[in-house]
């Protein structure tokens, strides 16, 4: 008979956290055909400018600013799960209309500026839920094998997902490749349907109101120390990011001169390190420890990224190669690492909060460096915009080598007291 507890030391047991995973695994591939498809829709049907790509990369992900700490507070007070479905189910009707605006022949690039806000906004929603449900279904103790299967899913979607859209584009076009992701954001919504846990009724304090609560949250995330230093880490490392995804993939295409399919390899070369990063983050993290893994395994692989805009054609692609597969592989290792940390030491009545804090700060840079990578793009040229914006990036890992978490050796209980100070 199927259990929804968890026997044994595996997830694999757990029933409803397949469920999730599954449904995690087609969103994600979804969503990375969807990264690879949309720029190239952009770029090479549409004609965008480097602006306007950073403006497209930009609307993607502006909403973290916009709506960003309010939807922690929305997300405290109501069940994550049937947030997180129509999340999902808005994504994907959204997604889909790109195709059809395509077969009318009505399609433009306002009407895909529209759909990356709007898909944005959602995406706020389903993450800020996403992260502050995953305790609650498996538990606290299980929080570093859940985050690691479901970073497992996103890397391995990372190589799947642009490879798959690269040929695509190149045999259907690319407005007809962006349906994967919507049937994808569909598909998730179905698997989410089907998680069977009852989900316990959140805390609704009366006459809570809006701003205090959301300066509860903000408190939490920087009065921590080590908190404040990842938040600081991945926030700059976001806004550099931002700036290289704006140019990506037209370095790529008009710099290196590669086709949509030698692109989509390309971009997949991030997401095989991430698998890796994925397979190992366990071994490493028990090797190292979980502490010393957020500064640790930045520091040594993210200056890798440097040699991302040496790629030129013939045998220096491989060094594009190197590059990026050494930087997603460290990524993937902080990533589980970091937001274990932030699971593990959150009080469950402020999750959704503390969430949408990092996510206001660490996600509401990504706008801005998509707008200076466009602009970067014009004044300096596609290769330079790379340096400047990998530079960056890598930098950012200066903020949790230099903090607290250097002598930190165990991970602290959840802060409850402070919750309540």
């Amino acid at each position: 008979m199927e259990t929804t507890g968890v026997p044994g030391d595996s997830l694999f047991f757990h029933a409803d956290f397949r469920r999730l995973w599954s449904g995690d695994a087609a969103a994600q591939l979804g969503t990375f055909v969807g990264y690879t498809a949309v720029p190239l829709l952009a770029a090479t049907t549409l004609a965008a400018t480097p602006f306007q790509m950073g403006l497209l990369t930009a609307a993607e992900t502006v909403a973290f600013l916009l709506i960003g700490l309010p939807a922690g507070v929305w997300v405290d007070r109501m069940r994550r799960r049937p947030l997180m479905l129509a999340a999902d189910l808005v994504r994907g009707v959204l997604l889909l209309s790109v195709p059809v605006a395509w077969w009318a022949g009505v399609l433009t690039l306002p009407q895909l500026l529209v759909v990356a806000l709007l898909t944005g906004i959602a995406t706020v929603f389903f993450d800020v839920a996403y992260q502050s449900y995953l305790p609650s279904l498996v538990g606290r103790e299980h929080l570093v094998e859940g985050n690691t299967k479901l970073q497992a899913v996103q890397s391995t979607s990372q190589v799947a997902g642009p490879s798959l859209a690269g040929w695509l584009v190149q045999a259907a076009g690319a407005a007809n490749t962006v349906l994967l992701t919507g049937l994808g954001y569909l598909t998730s919504a179905l698997c989410l349907w089907r998680i069977r846990a009852p989900e316990p009724a959140p805390e609704r304090p009366e006459r809570a109101r809006m701003l205090p609560q959301i300066g509860e949250g903000l408190r939490f995330v920087f009065t921590d120390r080590p908190l404040r230093a990842i938040v600081a880490c991945t926030s700059t490392s976001n806004l550099f990011n931002g700036a290289f995804t704006a140019v990506e993939v037209l370095f790529l295409t008009r710099t290196v001169g590669l086709a949509p399919g030698a692109v989509g390899m390309m971009l997949a070369a991030g997401g095989a390190g991430g698998v890796l990063g994925a397979l190992c983050s366990g071994a490493i993290i028990r090797r190292i420890g979980q502490i010393r893994a957020i500064w640790l395994v930045p520091l040594l692989t993210w200056p890798a990224h440097l040699l991302v805009p040496l790629g030129a054609p013939g045998w220096r692609i491989a060094l594009t190669v190197t590059g990026l597969a050494i930087g997603g592989f460290g990524i993937i290792v902080y990533n589980v690492s970091q937001v274990s940390y932030r699971q593990a030491i959150c009080p469950d009545r402020l999750l959704g909060r503390i969430n949408a804090s990092v996510r206001f700060v660490v996600w509401g840079t990504l706008p801005l460096g998509g707008l200076v990578g466009g602009a970067l793009g014009e004044l300096i040229g596609l290769r330079g915009a790379v340096w400047v914006a990998l530079a960056g990036e890598a930098a950012g890992a200066l903020w949790v080598v230099f903090s607290p978490l250097r002598r930190m050796r165990t991970l602290p209980e959840p802060a409850a007291e402070k919750a309540a100070a």
